[in-house]
């Protein structure tokens, strides 16, 4: 059973198209304000688009286009959405909250607790079915209420960032009681986390200003990204321009010098980007000796601890953001701040280029 999306909505920016397949999981990642949430709520029927459609398996969830302007229910569409917050009833105990869902479609209360239980049981949580919300923790009452949207037997789950809430301690249980239940279902999930990616999703998709702006396998995308955005959760820099013979040209007619990636096509003149880990980037006051192939000023812009390095932050042009990871021995010895004007140095054996 597949999911099929087209929708419109110009009001807020948004125009997005995707498919999701039987039994996988799709993270949709982005800036704040990109449309993540948007695109749940058209999805769960919160938020009615101008224009477009949505089928889960045989049935449709909405037809907005033409003369034709059918629109389900959210509570007929088979989808189940879980937010941030718990939203747990707070009249009723961890049980009846789970159990809810099962009796609002017609199950007895006797049927409807065996469901509930059941599904306590796989969130690890059975042992609190006798507490009200009150009486739970952040992590504990997220666990319920990711058993209560189960229960209800959803054809297609939606988790609004699920973890952001948590601390660390408790995110990482329900990041893995997510990878267990969702392991033979359709779940799409919105998260900054690439972690949660990683653990939960089989692919991703990108989103800014409303746009998908790139997709594909979870690995690949997060490994060889092609938007700045998926760069960044990614850990790496990333230098966009034209592929050439040596890598890419940058827009102000500097040559990047690189590695082309074997898993790629390359035409040259096509549209690349480089990428690179901050920890490849050597950083320097003056002019470098040895001429190295990638050499460039940057001003910096932000100093702040990363590990046990400090991420040395600056911008090498307008929109272009770039970062070098170095020791504090080696800022302190470079007196380093915000304002100074430094050059970035980075090998060309340690950048990759591929057509973005």
């Amino acid at each position: 059973m597949t999911f099929d999306l087209t929708a419109s909505l110009p009001a807020r920016n948004f125009e997005m198209s995707l498919s999701l397949g039987p039994s996988e999981t799709l993270a949709i990642l982005g800036p704040n304000g990109a449309g993540k949430s948007t695109l749940l709520g058209v999805i769960s029927g919160l938020l009615r688009p101008e224009s477009g459609s949505a089928r889960l398996g045989g049935r449709e969830l909405f037809t907005l286009d033409g003369g034709t302007r059918r629109w389900s229910a959210p509570h007929l569409r088979g989808t189940a959405l879980l937010a941030q917050e718990a939203l747990l009833f707070p009249h009723l105990n961890v049980l009846d909250n789970v159990a809810f869902g099962p009796r609002s479609t017609g199950a007895s209360r006797t049927e409807a607790r065996e469901v509930a239980r059941h599904w306590l049981d796989e969130v690890d949580a059975l042992a609190l079915a006798n507490r009200k919300p009150a009486q739970l923790s952040g992590g504990q009452a997220q666990r319920v209420a990711v058993a209560r949207a189960l229960a209800a037997e959803p054809e297609l789950l939606l988790l609004d960032e699920p973890m952001a809430a948590l601390d660390i301690h408790t995110a990482p249980l329900l990041r893995r009681v997510l990878k267990r239940v969702l392991a033979d279902r359709k779940a799409i999930i919105v998260t900054h986390d690439v972690l949660d990616a990683y653990m939960l999703a089989d692919r991703v998709i990108v989103v800014e200003s409303g746009r998908i702006v790139e997709e594909g396998p979870t690995r690949q995308v997060l490994e060889r990204p092609r938007s700045h955005f998926a760069a960044g959760l990614a850990g790496l820099n990333l230098v966009a321009g034209t592929l050439g013979q040596e890598g890419i040209t940058t827009p102000d007619g500097r040559v990047f010098a690189g590695q082309h990636d074997p898993d790629w096509s390359l035409v040259a003149g096509q549209a690349g980007v480089a990428a690179f880990p901050p920890s490849s980037v050597s950083v320097f006051l003056g002019d470098v000796h040895g001429s190295p192939r990638n050499s460039f000023p940057v001003t910096i812009t932000d100093l702040e601890p990363h590990g046990d390095q400090v991420r040395v932050r600056a911008s090498s042009g307008p929109s272009n953001t770039l970062s070098a990871d170095i020791t504090p021995a080696a800022s302190a010895d470079l007196g380093l701040a915000p304002g100074m004007e430094v050059r970035f140095v980075v090998k060309s054996a340690l950048v990759s280029v591929y057509p973005a």
